[in-house]
């Protein structure tokens, strides 16, 4: 400490120019705060930004505290060496620090620091090979200056420091552009009075070639927006011999100007400053059109796509804020955009730079900043409009739509439903990629194009309903759903006022594709409808939403009933409104009964809302706005529906008839039958509706109803005797329910694009056909035979010559009869594989089906997980969880089975709400629980087994029931009593039970049972892991192996830690089980010899070592009379045979029992070797020589057999080689009774030379 101080004084002696202070005493902790006061230079540079920053901010308010100007001047010395560090990471932290140290101290002239940078970082007379690092030392001394915010006060300073940076270009290898960037910093920070006299006449040079270098010419540009009553017209003539930047004669200079900028940040992909500052230039001197034409599209478009192409790009978004309507029009509609276009399309392959995001910023801080409704309407058009063959390549789901003003909005929307009716096609920004012309030799179609334009739109409309953070009214979002639902249903007939979707006619008539795509987005809108909060900034909206209330309008109306009114008056009036699919007579009647039974329902509710109405209005408006999509299938469903509706409105008086219950089902029963059918259908809104119309009426589900739910989930029923029916149609897949009579259609296009799979895989279906089964290749095989043995084309042993050959006549006749046997093959192949592929639709159809299910048991467990209705879960979401573990494992068939598996786990088995009364079923239960348990230990697989043996927790949990005590918070410890409570469970019975599991687990080799179920187990039930501690502990030594052994001795360490354990046995039981435990222990350990290779030997000794150290300690804490000299004993032998010298848990935890009987680990002695030792002479290497190790050995100059044999069997150990290299295995090693090595050199010595030629040839080959 004292040496440190003294030479910080020799530093700080020589600065002052003093002699060397004497050393004297540290009475007031002075050379402590100068060992803090270097530090800070140390932190600086540090690689770390957070320790620089710090370090900083700590060194100016230490040099503010101390006032001391030896310190101050030793900081600056120091701060101006530490700007030419050879770490990159301390010179920008050094520099920033003297910035700040010029700022706070203003004693400190900026011509004293400038001169000491100069001085110590003088280029000319600083080594070669330190020039990097001096040049970046000066670079960052006037950075420093700058960063000062004094540069400014003292001009002459600032010319020599613009003066030094001018000298500092000349390292571009080492600073690249940095110098001018900086003179540009402090060109910016200048007084037109300083540029004027002082720094003009220094950059004269620099501003004539402003034309040479991006940095130059950036000089020049904000020179000129800085000081333009300096740089007039008149003296930019002079400079430059022309008035202006932007002429016809400068245009090729500052295009190659832009593509030295363009390149330069390729890969920090970003907007040159200079390009910015070009196109403001541009604007200044009205001059924007010719430098957008000539410098941009003419020039910088005409190059490879590339940093010239994302340069224009970036421009092209920089510009929006600051161009006239009339030149965003004109920008947003020329090569730029196209060519942005055609990035877009081209970006999709993967591996490609993607400039979208980039762009879609660039609107988005356009839109946002913008105050001028026309101007963004103008952006969000443009970019619409730009299209690939009709497709815009803007996505539909575009964010930047948020930042539009209201009126922006309403306009854009009723644009796009303009382009819709009357798609505008010469109005788009077209063009088509490389490839696509090559594929297209025809030409685009315009129909496709106008789909193509129709597709996008629809989404795009819908998207903005469903964008939250869009700022949208009530009304646009009823205009928008208003607008897809009429499109998607009705076709307009005439105009009428009240229906203004009629009053605008289509100029191109909608084809079945186009419909298709709005009736999928129609029902997607639907669904995001009914997530809909409310609308509006008035307080009470907050208030509703913070109710999380959803689905709904500001009068309270539901969204869905809004669209059924509108679909209501559509009917009504036939004569403006034509149907695409229109009703029949019973549809018709079908639908007004809804609308009545919808309309009764909300009078009833004005006077109490009850869960069973807001469910029956929501399952009627479901299933009658999907009247329009099938209206067949759903006619039976709304009749059951209605009668559903009058029994649940009855169910009081037919809660007084007992006897009509068996002969008709309850209402709740009916409803899940609808739900079922329902939830067949692919509409995420359906599913929705499903689940919140299922938790309304779960108070109501009855057994029955809870059993419909649970066959369909059933794997071990067939398809005939379950639930759901899959049959094929030639238009869709459907589900049909049994009882209801009730089908689901899928999604027309997924359904074409699989037909249009399979007949482009038709070859390969032929080609697995024909590989298939012998059966029906050999029965074509005999058919083949017999068309040609009955054109005699077959020659027989009879004709004893193949020669006769059949006229023309007869091949002509075999030709077609052969023909037509392949085109009968061929489709009987077809249908083969027809029927393999309509099966496994069927089979996802029925996965994604129970899938659904799978919600409404969710919604049961999460609503009624107290109700002894979900005892009868157990067995069949086991059972799904059984049969999904050892089917096949596609994805599908996987997300089927984890979400079985979690709702078994986390929403039944771990539920906090579960049932506490079971009544009279505890015999059943107990039948249950030993059914699992014997189930649990003759499964295969573990990973099974651990789930039944979950249930089996689970049920002991219900058959106990409600802890006494335990719910009470503040109370945190149960008396004996309490603990003792186990309810309804028959404890012996169940002990029983476990205790077998648990033998069956210590006596089987391969056990699907584990240790850690059964001490999951104790930690639950206490007073089951007392009853089976006695036999945990009984297996530590009789395990039949030692894995079981291990794992005895685990769960008897964790029943023995239980708190809960130690008050049940408190007293005589608690010691005489210690003293089981420990002659257990003792016994255990002396059966254990050798550890260092057998990995389950040791998994035993450390599970056993850890039981100890747990005995010995609570024994000696507790000071109970138990014996532990055994235990003692056969660890101190251990220690003889085993050791125990190294470092370990296994060595860790026997000295950590040893230390408890007072033995302490021995230190092992260290042997360092001395100075004599570690000095080994080594002979010097020859180079050019191989080492002898590297040498190959002379195989011709051997020892003889007997010496050879001799001489290996005194040098070498067995299975040492020499050198402790490991000795490499002979591959082509002698087997007993083979010749020896000196048999077989005698054999190559009487080789003849041909022979051995021969030999060499054969072991080439």
């Amino acid at each position: 400490m004292a040496c440190m101080a003294t030479t910080m004084h020799l530093d700080m002696g020589e600065i002052e120019n003093e002699p060397v202070r004497p050393k004297i005493k540290d009475a007031k902790g002075v050379l402590k705060q100068n060992r803090e006061f270097l530090d800070f230079f140390w932190d600086i540079t540090k690689p770390e930004q957070d320790i620089r920053l710090k370090a900083i901010e700590n060194l100016i308010h230490y040099l503010k505290k101390s006032e001391k100007p030896d310190e101050l001047k030793y900081t600056l010395k120091r701060l101006v060496d530490g700007l030419a560090h050879t770490r990159e990471a301390a010179r920008p932290g050094f520099s920033l620090a003297l910035g700040q140290v010029l700022s706070v101290f203003e004693e400190v002239s900026l011509r004293t620091a400038f001169d000491q940078i100069k001085e110590k970082h003088n280029l000319a007379t600083v080594k070669k090979k330190l020039i990097r690092n001096a040049a970046f030392g000066n670079f960052f001394g006037v950075l420093a200056l700058s960063q000062s915010t004094r540069l400014p006060k003292e001009p002459q300073v600032v010319l020599e420091c613009v003066q030094l940076l001018q000298s500092l270009s000349l390292h571009r290898e080492h600073l690249r552009d940095l110098p001018r960037k900086t003179m540009v910093d402090i060109l910016s920070e200048t007084s037109e009075e300083v540029f004027e006299e002082v720094l003009l006449g220094a950059l004269q040079t620099d501003l004539s070639s402003a034309f040479n270098t991006p940095e130059q010419l950036q000089l020049l540009l904000v020179a000129m927006q800085k000081f333009p009553q300096v740089l007039k017209p008149k003296k930019l003539k002079k400079l430059l011999g022309t008035s202006t930047i932007i002429t016809m004669d400068n245009i090729p200079k500052l295009t190659e100007v832009l593509k030295m900028a363009a390149r330069s940040v390729k890969k920090d992909r970003l907007l040159p400053a200079v390009a910015l500052d070009l196109l403001q230039i541009s604007l200044k001197e009205d001059n924007f059109e010719l430098f957008w034409r000539e410098t941009i599209i003419k020039g910088m478009l005409k190059d490879q796509p590339g940093p010239t192409h994302y340069l224009s790009y970036r421009l092209l978004g920089s510009a929006l804020p600051l161009l006239t309507l009339v030149q965003l029009k004109q920008v947003l509609n020329g090569e730029v955009m196209r060519a942005y276009g055609e990035h877009v399309v081209s970006a999709q392959l993967p591996d490609r730079f993607k400039f979208a995001p980039e762009m879609e910023t660039y609107v988005g801080d356009f839109l946002q900043g913008c105050d001028d409704p026309e101007k963004q309407l103008a952006v969000v058009v443009a970019f619409s409009l730009l299209t690939n063959q009709g497709y815009p390549v803007v996505p539909s789901f575009w964010r930047v739509v948020q930042h539009l003003r209201p009126t922006a909005l309403q306009s854009y929307v009723d644009w796009l439903k303009d382009m819709f009716l009357n798609p505008q096609l010469d109005s788009c920004l077209d063009f088509s990629t490389r490839r696509q012309k090559e594929n297209q030799e025809g030409g685009v179609q315009r129909e496709n194009c106008i789909f193509r334009l129709r597709k996008w739109i629809i989404p795009r409309l819908t998207s903005i309903v469903e964008n939250n953070q869009v700022k949208r009214e009530e009304d646009l979002v009823m205009d928008v759903a208003r607008f897809v639902f009429f499109h998607a249903f009705f076709n307009a007939k005439k105009a009428t006022p009240d229906i203004p979707e009629t009053e605008a006619t289509l100029s191109v008539p909608l084809d079945e594709k186009t419909r298709v795509v709005i009736i999928n987005s129609f029902f997607g809108l639907l669904q995001h409808m009914n997530h809909l909060p409310l609308l509006g900034d008035s307080p009470e909206v907050a208030v509703h939403n913070q109710r999380h209330v959803q689905g709904v309008t500001g009068d309270g109306s539901m969204w869905i009933y809004c669209l059924v009114q509108y679909a209501d008056a559509l009917l009504n009036q036939p004569k403006y409104a034509q149907s695409t699919q229109p009703f029949s007579p019973e549809q018709r009647q079908t639908w007004d009964s809804m609308l009545a039974s919808v309309r009764t329902l909300m009078k009833k509710s004005k006077k109490g809302q009850t869960p069973e109405s807001s469910a029956f209005q929501q399952l009627f408006l479901l299933v009658g706005i999907h009247l329009f999509k099938a209206p067949e299938d759903l006619v039976d469903l709304m009749q059951d529906l209605q009668n559903c509706m009058a029994k649940a409105q009855e169910k009081k008086s037919k809660k007084k008839a007992t006897g009509s219950a068996g002969e008709e089902p309850h209402w709740a029963e009916v409803v899940v039958d609808i739900l079922l059918s329902l939830l067949s259908q692919p509409s995420r809104h359906i599913r929705h509706v499903c689940r919140t119309v299922f938790s309304n009426i779960c108070p109501h589900i009855t057994a029955r109803a809870l059993t419909a739910i649970l066959d369909v989930l059933d794997p071990d029923k067939d398809e005939e005797d379950s639930a759901v029916v899959v049959t094929d149609d030639q238009d869709s897949d459907k589900i049909k329910k049994k009882d209801i009579k009730k089908k689901g259609e899928e999604d027309e296009g997924e359904i074409e694009e699989d037909q249009s799979d399979a007949s482009d895989d038709d070859s390969e279906g032929e080609d697995e056909a024909m590989e298939e089964g012998g059966e029906v290749d050999q029965n074509f095989r005999i058919e083949l035979m017999k068309v040609l043995q009955n054109q005699d084309a077959l020659a027989t042993e009879e004709d004893g010559s193949d020669d006769d050959e059949l006229d023309d006549e007869a091949m002509m006749k075999l030709d077609g009869n052969i023909a037509a046997l392949f085109l009968e093959q061929k489709k009987k192949m077809q249908a083969k594989k027809d029927e393999k592929d309509k099966l496994k639709k069927e089979k996802t159809l029925v996965r994604d089906f129970k899938i659904k299910v799978l919600d409404l048991v969710e919604v049961f467990l999460a609503k009624q997980g107290s109700s002894p209705l979900v005892l009868g879960m157990v067995e069949p979401l086991l059972s799904v969880i059984e049969s999904g573990m050892s089917s096949e494992s596609d994805q599908q068939e996987q997300d089927f089975l984890r979400k079985a598996a979690d709702i078994f786990k986390n929403q039944l088995c771990r539920a906090k709400q579960y049932c506490k009364t079971v009544g009279d079923r505890q015999g059943e239960l107990h039948d249950l629980l030993e059914k699992l348990m014997t189930k649990a230990q003759k499964l295969s697989d573990s990973s099974v087994s651990l789930y039944f043996f979950s249930a089996s927790l689970y049920l002991v949990k219900v058959l106990r029931g409600g802890v006494p005590g335990a719910s009470a918070e503040s109370k945190t410890i149960l008396s004996t009593e309490e603990l003792r409570f186990m309810g309804n469970v028959d404890v012996e019975r169940v002990s029983d039970i476990f205790k077998g599991a648990l033998r069956s687990f210590m006596t089987r080799r391969k056990s699907p049972l584990s240790g850690l179920m059964f001490i999951d187990l104790f930690t639950r039930f206490p007073v089951l892991c007392v009853n089976l501690l006695e036999t945990a502990v009984e297996h530590i030594t009789t395990g039949i192996r030692e894995h079981q052994q291990s794992q005895a001795s685990a769960m008897v360490l964790r029943g023995l830690q239980s708190r809960e354990v130690q008050q049940l046995l408190a007293g005589d039981p608690w010691a005489g089980l210690l003293q089981k435990v420990v002659d257990q222990v003792a016994a255990s350990l002396e059966t254990v010899v050798e550890t260092t290779k057998n990995k389950v030997v040791q998994e035993k000794l450390v599970k056993a070592l850890e039981l100890g150290l747990f005995l010995v300690k609570n024994i000696n804490q507790q000071k109970l009379s138990v014996a532990l000299e055994p235990l003692k004993t056969v660890l101190q032998s251990m220690r003889e045979v085993l050791g125990f010298r190294k470092t370990g848990q296994m060595e860790d935890t026997y000295w950590a029992v040893m230390k408890h009987f007072g033995v302490i680990k021995p230190k092992r002695d260290r042997i360092r070797k001395t100075k004599e030792d570690q000095a080994e002479p080594t002979a010097p290497k020859k180079k050019g020589f191989l080492p002898e190790t590297k040498k190959r050995k002379n195989r011709k100059k051997q020892l003889p057999v007997s010496e050879q044999g001799a001489a290996d069997a005194n040098t070498v150990p067995l299975g040492k080689p020499e050198g402790g290299k490991k000795k490499k295995r002979n591959k082509n090693k002698k087997q007993p009774g083979e010749e020896t090595p000196g048999q077989g050199l005698a054999k190559r010595a009487k080789m003849t030379p041909s022979a051995v030629k021969q030999k060499k040839k054969r072991r080439i080959k």
